[in-house]
């Protein structure tokens, strides 16, 4: 199993370690976005505790929590974990998520 992070995702992964260097330094924005990789990492092992996406995101898949985010992921077609979106917990998430969706 490998873990794909989809364009979404990445320009989400960029914006979150922009603000966070911005804010609290680039040590503090290096550790959070370590500890990202290391819970997908942990997905198909079942180390963090996921959830179905609710019905209403029109979509299969699941999330989970880590610090103030939301990591929205799936079971890409080949076996391999895809990872859709990533999105702070005060954002709008159903409207952000849809805005995230490939195309």
């Amino acid at each position: 199993m490998a873990v794909r992070v989809q364009e979404a995702a990445s320009l989400r992964l960029d914006e979150i370690y922009r603000y966070t260097r911005d804010r609290w330094g680039a040590e503090q924005a290096d550790r959070y976005i370590t500890e990202l990789f290391a819970a997908f990492d942990k997905i198909d092992s079942h180390g963090v505790a996921s959830h179905p996406i609710p019905a209403e995101f029109g979509i299969e898949g699941f999330y989970f929590r880590h610090g103030h985010h939301f990591v929205y992921w799936r079971r890409l077609s080949n076996g391999d974990v895809g990872i859709v979106t990533i999105l702070h917990e005060r954002m709008h998430q159903m409207d952000r998520f849809r805005e995230d969706l490939p195309k």
